[in-house]
């Protein structure tokens, strides 16, 4: 299960993404960032044009609202 599934449903904290990023940095992985954590489309562009902070505030709205898109 990706950060993204995990964080919707409650297991995990935001602040884990910042661990996941790090292990990804370091892994032979060929997927990119956004597709190792799970993430959409306009949550990597929130992320990169904004800030981690406005990501964060955009899954919890997501998360509260009930929307599960991939």
């Amino acid at each position: 299960m990706k950060f993204r599934e995990r964080f919707m449903n409650g297991e995990t904290e935001f602040d884990e993404i910042f661990d996941l990023t790090d292990e990804w940095n370091f892994s032979d992985e060929e997927c990119t960032l956004r597709e190792y954590l799970g993430l959409t489309e306009e949550e990597e562009d929130v992320w990169i044009s904004e800030s981690d902070e406005a990501l964060e505030e955009l899954m919890r709205r997501e998360r509260s609202s009930g929307r599960m898109d991939k």
